[in-house]
């Protein structure tokens, strides 16, 4: 799992690659932290590169969601391809998120 947050024209763009598993999880809340104190501001999670993803790291992605909402931001998931997205759609985490 990698994680890579850079600043383009007023939005945060985290590009997601790898696993996010159970094992890793921890590591991706302590990498979104980051995003957190930006959460007023447009969030992009670009997931092209993201090969699969556990309960917590969704957990972890809904909380990025209704932080955003509360702070008059805005978080998009992007590029969600694969096994994410049969992932998103099991546990119906699909329509609680805004995809590109």
């Amino acid at each position: 799992m990698n994680i890579i947050i850079q600043e383009q024209n007023g939005t945060y763009v985290a590009k997601l690659s790898g696993w996010l598993d159970t094992n890793v999880a921890p590591e991706f809340l302590e990498g979104i932290k980051p995003l957190l104190d930006n959460i007023d501001k447009h969030v992009v999670l670009d997931c092209k590169d993201l090969e699969y993803v556990c309960s917590l790291a969704l957990r972890g992605m809904l909380k990025l969601k209704k932080e955003s909402a509360a702070k008059g931001g805005s978080l998009v998931l992007r590029n969600v391809t694969g096994e994410v997205q049969k992932i998103l759609t099991m546990t119906g985490f699909i329509k609680l998120f805004d995809i590109e």
